[in-house]
């Protein structure tokens, strides 16, 4: 059964992450998949926008952004496989994986074409999708990702990485996630940090390991940037220290239909880091398609 969140004061009551709450939300609502469930959370009516988080991530980092968009706009934020309250599927998740468990969510809700809106590995799954199902989407915003797939030095960080959450995880998810960001947003933004680590750490061993091994295992997507007829937009930190700036700024070159925007002083978690600006460029590429 699904439970539905009727006034701000309740939803606040549930998830102290959402601010200035104007719509109502529906949490909790479950899609089967294979032989488990995905999590998701569906707000507004109207045309669909799909918000898929990145690496060690939930869907409650959308939640800025589900409350601040026009009530026109259906958001619809899910938990990718392993993260969140979703279930863990195996020892690799890989994109293509990922993106049919997006399909699945939208089946069950019946919509037949959204913009889907992915942060890092989120946006690695929008581009997984989009190649295996391009009738689908009315547009993509890679969110600080990429569609390059990672090279031999990438891979082999990965592996090192799996190691590490295999000896030990909380040790590997403390110091990973404050690299994410600029060294000085480190100490501003020290206390979302500590909330960021300890939503992460609820993840299992096993689903942070899929999920670094999807990543690594990834297909290069440039292909689909260049024929998709769909437009594209790139919102970019200019200090990322994961997928720099001038690398991105090359690619959002490949599409036919793209808009680019660079974020000052910002890292790989402009959601956080620049929250007004980074939440603008995406209503504005919303609202450029709807």
């Amino acid at each position: 059964m699904n439970n539905k969140i009727n006034t701000p004061d309740q939803v606040k009551a549930i998830s102290p992450y959402i601010w200035n709450v104007k719509t109502i939300i529906i949490l909790n609502k479950v899609a089967h998949f294979r032989k488990g469930k995905i999590r998701y959370s569906d707000t507004g009516s109207g045309r669909a926008v799909v918000f898929l988080h990145g690496f060690l991530e939930s869907l409650e980092m959308w939640n800025y952004y589900v409350s601040h968009l026009p009530k026109n706009v259906r958001s619809i934020c899910i938990d990718l496989p392993g993260h969140g309250k979703s279930d863990n599927f195996g020892y690799v998740h890989s994109m293509e994986m990922m993106a049919e468990s997006v399909k699945a969510v939208l089946k069950q809700e019946g919509l037949q074409k959204v913009i889907i809106v992915g942060h890092s590995m989120g946006g690695y799954t929008a581009l997984a999708f989009a190649e295996l199902y391009p009738d689908m989407i009315k547009g993509v915003s890679l969110y600080f990702s990429s569609a390059a797939a990672d090279n031999e030095e990438k891979k082999a960080n990965r592996n090192r990485a799996i190691k590490l959450v295999e000896q030990n995880k909380s040790s590997f998810v403390r110091n990973s996630i404050p690299l994410l960001f600029t060294e000085a947003h480190r100490i501003k933004y020290a206390k979302t940090i500590t909330t960021l680590i300890k939503r992460a750490n609820t993840m299992g061993v096993q689903s942070i390991i899929a999920a670094l091994g999807g990543m690594r295992d990834r297909s290069d997507n440039e292909i689909v940037l260049k024929f998709a007829p769909f437009p594209f937009s790139y919102i970019i930190g200019d200090m990322d220290p994961v997928l720099p700036a001038e690398m991105l700024t090359k690619q959002s070159k490949i599409p036919q239909n793209c808009t680019l925007v660079i974020l000052k002083k910002t890292g790989h978690m402009g959601f956080i880091e620049n929250k007004k600006e980074a939440f603008l460029a995406v209503k504005d590429f919303i609202q450029s398609i709807y």
